[in-house]
């Protein structure tokens, strides 16, 4: 996927152009004609952790009402856009929330350490269900969209791989 990307941030405002290409456990990223390979991974609902020229960052990716993404990387915050709105028309952003039963499934291999809600529990869209803990560090697992939880899969201390269901929420 090829798309140009309006970015502002402290450093101004420019564009870049961006090319994302999935190789099998690793992306290909080009910016401007600049190759970059980096591992990704999402450790929650909107937050990524790359792995990008030995050093390992932890993105966070908030989607705005009128299309705009709010990136973090640390301490550093940036506003993208993508110009072609075409190219992100339709996908969730925004106040979109995710339609029908969904399942929730854990991001990476770890442990889960709470579990915050039960079955028939009334849920918001990005309220925490499950925190699981990997690395040393807790993630706490959101839910995609408001709804009843329908049914809870995990308890406190059971190891979990990428891809476990958690929970259903319908």
């Amino acid at each position: 996927m090829k798309v140009e990307v309006q970015l502002s941030g402290p450093g101004g405002a420019f564009k870049r152009i961006v090319e994302l290409e999935r190789a099998e456990n690793s992306w290909r990223i080009s910016v401007d004609g600049r190759s970059l390979d980096a591992d990704v991974a999402e450790i929650a609902p909107y937050t990524f952790s790359i792995l990008l020229r030995g050093r390992v960052h932890e993105v966070r990716v908030a989607p705005a009402s009128n299309g705009t993404l709010q990136i973090q990387d640390g301490l550093q915050a940036f506003t993208a856009e993508v110009v072609d709105p075409r190219a992100w028309r339709g996908r969730c952003h925004g106040g979109a929330e995710a339609e029908g039963r969904q399942q929730v499934v854990a991001p990476m291999p770890g442990k889960v350490v709470r579990v915050l809600v039960k079955a028939g529990d009334k849920v918001e869209a990005g309220q925490g269900l499950v925190v699981v803990e990997a690395m040393k560090m807790q993630n706490e697992i959101r839910s995609p969209k408001s709804g009843i939880v329908e049914r809870v899969l995990a308890n406190e201390g059971q190891a979990v791989n990428n891809g476990d269901v958690l929970v259903w929420v319908d």
